[in-house]
């Protein structure tokens, strides 16, 4: 087996699937802006971001359908005795998991908007796009777990084939829904046609995996169950419920970092979250290439894992490591040569472009941190190695949010900060009081956001750092 073909055959799928992404939303946001009628186009946009973030964070919670059915089935395949026992087992928990999710909407929506500050109109309609997008919630979970054992089979292509569909539709379908087809003497429905559009999508792409597991698998199926590959049995159950309880756990760490970033940028007034926003945009970008590498470890470490193979596990981890520091390399040249032009094509705000400059030596970390925590994360997915995982990320959100708020300590008091920074706490220089009210305590908006985004990036270090350490953890003889 030549390696690095099989690396590129299961990371280039995955990294084209990603990149479908990003276009969704921005498609939503554009119809939103283009809907006519009583709402404002800025109430328009704003129910669908914060509509949009409540499905993140709800299906956030169950990233675990993905990652642990890829580990499992990875190491199943491995083992040459792969089943469907564990897709089974992830298939029933999503749909019974969505069916909660539609009878529990009320409740959940009253939960989130006790933590999320937003106008009366906004949340009206953010209501709206919820109570009709939540019918998704079975199939979208089910794709979860889809995509999960697709990859443990070492198959990139039905996961991309699946995205590229889900994706496209979503955006057919959506602009269809909400802004009609006059000459069809469809005038559309306006804003809840953007939701719609998203659960026709959702369900369609189930259908579509559904087809493609019985048309291509049905053997793997319908073979009987056998060790690590059923996902059937007490200690097969234990051990899957553990594993799953384990990367719940991650996900929650995870949520906790990224909605913490939102949540204190959104206290920094709108040009610093203007930035914020931005940079965060420019930080997944990596991210969405990176991830490719990763699944393609995460499948080849559970199966030689799965075939008892020390010398291709070794030989897979040095591999995508390769792949994932050349991609590194590509992005600090695209970060530090392309810098302003990328925030040009983000806003033609000259003020926004003029704030956002000094903080764009940042994005020259995320190569270089990011690289080794995305890539260790897919190895480790690969070996259900879940107690390591579980570990790094409640470990790094304990240390976003400590430097945060030992930050902001230092700032009150001027202590120990760079003389900057110190100035600008006691408001020295800056026009501004010494506690602003910005919702960053003492210190000036832009030393605050310097100061997030050195959190975040030390989230990532404490994560890339725990996982490197415990890398003895992960042998092809003993699988977690």
């Amino acid at each position: 087996m030549n390696l690095n073909r099989e690396i590129l055959r299961l990371a280039v799928p995955s990294i084209l699937a990603n990149l479908t992404v990003p276009l969704v939303g921005m498609v939503d946001v554009a119809i939103a802006g283009h809907i006519e009628g009583g709402w404002g186009a800025a109430t328009l946009i704003g129910g669908i971001s914060v509509g949009s973030m409540l499905f993140d964070l709800l299906y956030w919670s169950f990233g675990f359908l993905r990652t642990g059915t890829g580990g499992l089935t990875a190491q199943a395949y491995g083992s040459a005795a792969p089943s469907g026992g564990i897709l089974r087992r992830a298939l029933r928990i999503a749909l019974l998991s969505g069916l909660g999710l539609i009878l529990l909407q009320w409740a959940l929506l009253e939960v989130a908007f006790l933590f999320i500050p937003c106008s009366s109109e906004v949340r009206a309609l953010a209501e709206q796009y919820f109570r009709i997008r939540i019918w998704a919630a079975p199939a979208t979970l089910s794709l979860f777990a889809f995509k999960g054992w697709f990859i443990g089979m070492q198959d990139s292509v039905r996961p991309m084939t699946a995205d590229i569909l889900v994706n496209g539709l979503n955006i057919a379908a959506s602009l269809v829904l909400a802004l009609g087809v006059p000459s069809l003497g469809f005038s559309g429905m306006g804003f809840g046609g953007v939701a719609l559009g998203t659960v026709v999508a959702q369900w369609a792409g189930f259908g579509y995996c559904a087809v493609a597991l019985l048309c291509r698998y049905r053997g793997a199926l319908r073979k009987p169950s056998a060790g690590v590959s059923d996902g059937a049995g007490a200690a097969a159950g234990t051990r899957f419920f553990r594993l799953n309880r384990d990367l719940f756990l991650r996900s929650v760490g995870m949520i906790a970092v990224y909605i913490g970033f939102t949540a204190l940028s959104s206290g920094l007034g709108d040009e610093m979250l203007a930035v914020a926003t931005i940079l965060m945009k420019f930080l997944m970008i990596f991210s969405y290439f990176t991830d490719g590498f990763a699944y393609a470890g995460e499948a080849l470490t559970g199966r030689f894992i799965g075939e008892g193979n020390p010398d291709g596990l070794d030989s897979t981890i040095r591999g995508v490591f390769r792949w994932g520091w050349g991609v590194a390399v590509l992005f600090l040249l695209l970060y530090g040569i392309g810098g302003v032009p990328l925030l040009r094509l983000m806003s033609s705000d000259g003020s926004v472009i003029a704030a956002a400059r000094p903080f764009l030596p940042w994005l020259l970390a995320m190569p270089l941190i990011g690289c080794p925590a995305f890539v260790w994360d897919g190895i480790f997915i690969g070996a259900t190695a879940s107690a390591d995982l579980r570990n790094s990320t409640l470990l790094c959100a304990v240390g976003f949010f400590a430097v945060w708020f030992c930050g902001q300590a230092l700032a009150a008091t001027g202590a120990g900060l760079p003389e900057a920074i110190g100035a600008a706490a006691t408001g020295a220089g800056t026009g501004l009081p010494g506690a602003a009210a910005t919702g960053a305590g003492a210190m000036a908006p832009e030393s605050a956001l310097h100061l997030l985004l050195g959190a975040y990036f030390v989230h990532l270090a404490i994560r890339a750092l725990y996982l490197t350490l415990r890398r003895k953890r992960i042998s092809s003889t003993n699988p977690h």
